[in-house]
């Protein structure tokens, strides 16, 4: 299995953003997968999920309005559009398949991409 994170940049307070993950060597549509991000000096912290097969999502408090994740099933793609970005998303973000228990707890999640840096300028 092969999660491949892109798509993070240098942006300006209030813009927007989209990341990618391709998800590649294994199967996906049994699984959740997630967006993590860390900043720097902090833990890892969970921001958003989706069930690959019924596309429920959840979202951390403090993007829920603002971030949206997505998958495409034909290219095996999860995405996180992030808009009206604030200086505290800056942080590397990281993609993760779930292979048991809650979505918040990284320890539940088996695979991770390499991660993409997200900046946002003030």
């Amino acid at each position: 299995v092969q999660l491949q994170a892109s798509g993070g940049g240098l942006v300006q307070a209030g813009g927007s953003l989209r990341v990618s993950c391709a998800a590649s060597g294994g199967a996906f549509n049994r699984y959740t997968m997630a967006w993590f991000r860390q900043a720097p000096g902090k833990e890892r912290e969970f921001v958003a999920s989706i069930n690959w097969s019924t596309g429920t999502t959840y979202y951390t408090d403090s993007v829920k309005g603002r971030f949206t994740i997505s998958r495409d099933n034909v290219q095996n793609t999860v995405y996180l559009r992030m808009s009206s970005l604030k200086p505290e998303d800056t942080a590397v973000y990281y993609c993760a398949r779930k292979h048991d228990g809650p979505i918040y707890r990284r320890d539940n999640y088996d695979y991770w991409g390499q991660g993409t840096l997200v900046t946002v300028s003030s």
